[in-house]
């Protein structure tokens, strides 16, 4: 059953509101690759203060799947500005002249950075913004006044805790998807992990006599595929389960491509709510899949592995994680599973569990005093528009990477970030700073329309004179 989104009053403590604290134009709440992007595409734009807030230390992208070979699914043009100012400073091949290593990528001939790479050249980027990023500030709550029209941002300066506040006309949200773990590993007990810690536990994983691997997507292929490498060394059987029917490949054809553009945005935003969920549930192979060299890569190496001996692993497809329990006396969990297809129910006993289950959108609890202030849909997410606003107003509180369910698989694709900060800034300005793309696409998503169903006719007849008159 659905329930409505908890509902607050505006009542905001006078002493949180302190007569001399600034005003910004905008606070932006996290610092992934999204709002950090914006953060440096907002910094040359004098008429926009903006400050930007994270609990983290300092920016530290995914650590836990910091591979040594993993690379991005995109290029480097999808960095934090490129595609909306190739002019910026705080472009990744600045990043990589001030770092002296341009003419080393430029030999290597790969579109796609490393992971590592581009975490330090996140990094690098936020350390060039200075007092406009603040991390170790854990937003607590966010009130509104109706008095003034401004939003209180309170927050805990880490490690002491002090409070701050901040007062802003609009917010920004960018906190991410944490962590999902399904339902039957819930409060399970042990030592299992999700793949975001992947790295800091490998050795004490790499020490148990059998591994499970739960996931169908890059994550899980690349732990399978660095678990696989050691798999002699350690003396370990290996087992990778995945629901889905194959292990599907990252679909990056060009004409596929198209579908990160604004028309498919355009498209995909005016469908119908269930329309909308049907397709995000059958793309998944369109932001979820495997880089098909990888999947080539295990084969290869399990042919490798297998010449000769059969080596201690198993991949298991259609085969869905049911039920989970733990025993702490043997340190071992048994696995419910089934079979889809045969609709068929067994169990497989391992030690150590490594769910590469992906993540999930949450509502940040802080934004529970300012719930009645926010669109809904049927479903208590977001109901984000096609500017990426979400407050009733229309003008005061966008989000980023938020929005699958509403703008399509896009919403977390490194490729399209810098089109989605170009459409927040505009809306936060009221002028459009860096010029947004409308169409970019040679095909067409959405049927003819009267005004564009002739559009592709051939151009009436010209009068000779008329040509002669041109040349």
């Amino acid at each position: 059953m659905l329930t409505d989104p908890p509902r607050s009053p505006h009542v905001t403590p006078s002493s949180a509101r302190p007569a001399d604290a600034p005003v910004h134009d905008f606070v932006a709440i996290g610092l992934g690759p999204f709002n950090l992007g914006l953060a440096c595409l907002t910094a040359p734009i004098p008429e926009l203060d903006g400050v930007f807030l994270d609990d983290k230390p300092e920016f530290n992208w995914h650590p836990g799947m910091m591979l040594d070979d993993s690379t991005l699914q995109t290029p480097f043009l999808s960095d934090l500005v490129t595609l909306a100012d190739p002019t910026s400073p705080f472009s990744f091949l600045n990043y990589l002249k001030e770092s002296g290593r341009l003419y080393s990528f430029y030999i290597r001939e790969s579109f796609y950075p490393l992971r590592a790479e581009f975490s330090d050249y996140c990094a690098w980027a936020a350390d060039r913004l200075g007092e406009t990023v603040r991390f170790g500030h854990r937003v607590t709550t966010v009130e509104y006044d109706e008095s003034d029209g401004l939003y209180t941002v309170h927050a805990e300066q880490l490690p002491g805790g002090e409070h701050r506040t901040f007062r802003t006309r609009k917010l920004v949200l960018g906190t991410g998807t944490p962590p999902y773990l399904p339902e039957p590993c819930q409060n399970l007990g042990g030592d299992l992990i999700h793949n975001s810690r992947y790295l800091e536990h490998k050795e004490a994983l790499q020490r148990k006599k059998s591994i499970t691997l739960v996931g169908s997507g890059q994550s899980a292929a690349e732990i399978y595929y660095d678990l696989l490498q050691d798999i002699d060394r350690y003396d370990y059987s290996l087992t990778w389960l995945t629901r889905s029917p194959r292990f599907f490949p990252l679909e990056y054809t060009k004409l596929t491509l198209e579908m990160t553009s604004p028309e498919y945005v355009d498209y995909f935003h005016s469908l119908p709510p269930d329309t909308r969920d049907s397709l995000v549930a059958s793309q998944k192979n369109l932001y979820k899949g495997i880089n098909s060299e990888l999947i080539d890569a295990i084969f290869d190496l399990l042919y490798q592995k297998n010449r000769r001996s059969p080596c201690p692993t198993r991949l298991m497809t259609n085969t869905a994680l049911t039920d989970a329990s733990y025993d702490e006396s043997s340190g071992t969990y048994t696995l419910g599973l089934r079979q889809e297809e045969q609709k068929r129910d067994f169990g497989l006993t391992t030690e150590g569990l490594v769910l590469a289950t992906g993540y999930r959108y949450q509502r940040p609890a802080f934004l529970d005093p300012i719930a009645d202030r926010i669109e809904w849909d049927a479903r208590g997410r977001f109901d984000v528009r096609r500017d990426y606003s979400v407050d009733t107003t229309g003008r005061q509180i966008y989000v980023q990477n938020a929005e699958l369910h509403t703008h399509g698989f896009v919403a977390p694709d490194l490729g399209m970030a810098a089109y989605r900060n170009s459409c927040i800034i505009r809306e936060l300005l009221g002028r459009e700073v860096y010029p947004i793309e409308k169409s970019i696409a040679f095909q067409e998503f959405s049927a003819p329309t009267d005004e564009t169903s002739g559009s592709h006719r051939a151009p009436a007849a010209t009068d000779p004179s008329d040509l002669e008159a041109a040349l």
